[in-house]
């Protein structure tokens, strides 16, 4: 699902809320997780997961074309773990709670 989708979604799931606002409220809600982990915050959304930043230490990697060594630098990769109430949707065993 692309954001798009879970716009049209939500409006449709909510008709008394315009599009735009529901635009407006997933897109600030994208805005303030990316925020966050730019500024190497976690965000944890209770039941569903965490998103938090792993650095990945530098490197010596290889050219897959030529098979030369190439040094890969240092980088921050955004990191998602799922929540114990998703896992479980997943897996077929919903949550009684």
């Amino acid at each position: 699902m692309i954001k798009s989708e879970l716009v049209a979604r939500l409006t449709n799931r909510y008709p008394h809320l315009y599009h735009r606002d529901v635009e407006r409220i997933v897109s600030t809600v994208l805005d303030q997780i990316t925020k966050a982990l730019a500024d190497g915050h976690r965000v944890e959304l209770r039941g569903f997961g965490a998103f938090s930043v792993k650095v990945r230490p530098s490197r010596m990697g290889r050219n897959p074309r030529t098979g030369e060594p190439v040094s890969v630098d240092e980088k921050r990769a955004p990191f998602f773990r799922t929540g114990k109430e998703l896992r479980e949707r997943l897996n077929g065993k919903e949550s009684v709670a």
